[in-house]
């Protein structure tokens, strides 16, 4: 009775011509539209129709109509496409660390068929300005979508001067993610031993993907758990910093897979007359070395069942006997980052366990961690390396997120779009000096600033808070997140502006100004100073904050960071796991091999 046409009421959406019935489910929602494909066989038909879907694709607005053309071509159907598009856009953004200090920015953007994070290298400004470039970055990972609209991740990295990618899975993706974890997940074997469940890109069907999205089911526990009562398997993040760093190593190291020239390359059009046969032929280079490399045997069984000897033999012993034997085992890598980082870790568990002063407390904390450890690897038969885009509770201080220090993880930057009242929300990018936007004959190295813009109103005071998340010296004066100005847009500046044109001998019109205060020294680089200053809005959109007392002034632009790294030079990763998320302090520009200038322009005291 359900499915005939008559009684269910579809007779009236069947009659209608397909063109017209895509415009009608303009005003649904992918969910809306799958609902309605169950409804009956003939309503699931018409809504399975690739006008229908490219509708819904459109209306995402994830890429232009001109690109779902070209991606099309690489799935089954727009419905498919669809399916991708709804799982990476949640992770489309600015994602930020604190470490290290002067600067961690890598941009989610949409590749081919794919999402790419970028990282912007701290750098100085090119001879051709801001808006010109090109801006120096490096490829953090991407994110894939399969024939079927499933998605397959892949880690960058580069070892011994070769470039590799890490093949792994994605976890489910929240709607407003605001953190990307990097994490290894222990499997059962399956089809022969395959290490990961998309390695052969063969995911679930988009039907049972949308309909996961309907009626979820708990997180985190499969099937024959909940059925078996089974206790839910040690979640990776629950696990010691030590235990988590040393399973990504080892997978990472199993699973590389070097990168030749030919894949080598751009992973996004660069350009609006791109020509996409260039993409497509790289895309098919990359998904051919994945799906061979997936077809083989788990490469890191034999070191799981290692690590297990190891963790028997350590029962009795203390937590950093264990991580020696770990090390040991790992002895190749003498100096390596990964060394460095077993080193700090054995040094902080003795302070933390002498400022306890709890002898017995400590040994407790220490036997509950390997318990942890040994059930995790219990709860598998393989292991391999997942992106999980999840939503934790953050507390952030004018903008920039409070971040964990010993997670591999990146935090999401909120943006506003510009609205009335609040026109200069969003990212700016902008230079110490004048003329603005350009090196200068007496200083050609300036320092390329990315700040961005946003609103805060306390206690009737409405603020506009400039958040530096990106500059480009050589040694940070100001930790990630300072806020490089502050300014009362309820209070106008009578300051007036010393300079009436730009060094092109163009007019400035100014249109507003407003009373705030400037990043200065102060108490430190953990709490600096303020000193007064006026922020200048000019009617051609470009910004300008001038500190009173020292005359010196920080010129700002509106960008766009797609465009820009469209533009851009690419050049190698980091080491896999640093490349991800640097949990090494630094202070200095560990991209300094990478810089395009020998000077640095630096921030007034």
């Amino acid at each position: 009775m359900l499915f005939h046409n008559y009684t269910c009421g579809s007779k009236l959406l069947l009659a209608l011509p397909d063109d017209i019935f895509a415009v009608v489910t303009r005003s649904l929602t992918p969910r809306d539209v799958f609902n309605l494909s169950i409804c009956c066989r003939s309503l699931y038909a018409l809504a399975s129709s690739d006008k229908v879907w490219l509708t819904q694709c459109e209306l995402l607005g994830v890429i232009p109509h001109r690109d779902l053309i070209e991606w099309r071509k690489g799935v089954n159907s727009y419905k498919s496409l669809c399916r991708f598009l709804i799982n990476v856009q949640p992770i489309i953004g600015i994602w930020v660390h604190q470490n290290p200090e002067l600067g961690n920015v890598v941009y989610v953007m949409p590749g081919f068929i794919s999402v790419v994070g970028c990282r912007i290298i701290p750098q100085e400004l090119g001879l051709l300005g801001i808006e010109e470039g090109p801006i120096l970055w490096s490829p953090v990972f991407e994110i894939l979508g399969n024939v079927d609209g499933s998605s397959v991740f892949l880690l960058h990295g580069r070892e011994r001067e070769n470039n590799y990618i890490y093949p792994g899975s994605m976890k489910t993706v929240d709607r407003n993610c605001n953190v990307l974890l990097l994490e290894v997940e222990p499997r059962q074997q399956k089809d022969g031993g395959k290490l990961f469940h998309s390695k052969s890109f063969a995911g679930n069907t988009v039907d049972k993907e949308f309909s996961r999205k309907i009626c979820p089911s708990e997180r985190g526990v499969s099937k024959s758990q909940r059925f078996h009562g089974q206790k839910p398997p040690v979640p990776f993040s629950k696990l010691a910093f030590g235990d988590r760093r040393k399973l990504i190593e080892i997978v990472t190291s199993q699973i590389r897979v070097k990168v030749p020239q030919s894949a080598e390359g751009f992973s996004f059009p660069c350009s609006e007359s791109e020509d996409f046969s260039r993409l497509t032929e790289r895309r098919s280079r990359v998904m051919q070395m994945y799906s061979d490399n997936g077809l083989d045997p788990d490469p890191t069984q034999s070191d799981l069942g290692e690590i297990r000897k190891f963790l028997d033999r350590s029962t009795g012993s203390t937590r950093a006997q264990f991580h020696r034997d770990i090390y040991r085992m790992q002895s190749s890598k003498k100096k390596s980052l990964v060394g460095y980082f077993l080193d700090s870790f054995k040094h902080i568990i003795g302070k933390s366990s002498s400022i306890n002063g709890s002898h017995e407390h400590s040994k407790s904390s220490e036997n509950n961690k390997q318990v942890q450890f040994q059930e995790f690897l219990r709860s598998g038969e393989t292991i391999g390396l997942t992106l999980h885009a999840s939503t934790a509770r953050l507390s952030s201080y004018r903008a920039w997120p409070n971040m964990h220090d010993s997670r591999f993880a990146l935090y999401k930057l909120p943006q506003h779009e510009p609205v009335a009242g609040q026109e200069h929300a969003g990212l700016w990018g902008g230079t110490f000096g004048w003329p603005p936007g350009r090196p200068s004959e007496n200083k050609p190295g300036k320092a390329l600033f990315f700040l961005l813009l946003s609103y805060e109103e306390t206690q009737g005071t409405r603020s506009l808070i400039g958040t530096k998340i990106l500059e480009g010296t050589h040694y940070v004066l100001h930790p990630n997140g300072s806020p490089m100005f502050i300014v009362n847009i309820d209070e106008p500046s009578v300051e007036p502006f010393p300079w009436e044109s730009d060094g092109e001998s163009n007019f400035l019109d100014l249109k507003e100004a407003f009373s705030g205060e400037g990043i200065a020294n102060g108490y430190g680089f953990r709490y600096p100073g303020s000193k007064p200053g006026s922020l200048f809005v000019f009617e051609d959109g470009m910004l300008v904050f001038m500190w009173k007392e020292s005359r010196a002034v920080l010129t700002l632009q509106r960008v766009n960071l797609q465009d820009l790294l469209k533009k851009g030079e690419r050049v190698p990763p980091l080491p896999p796991i640093a490349n991800f998320s640097y949990l090494t302090k630094s202070y200095s520009n560990v991209y300094a091999g990478f810089s395009n200038a020998p000077n640095h322009a630096s921030s007034p005291r």
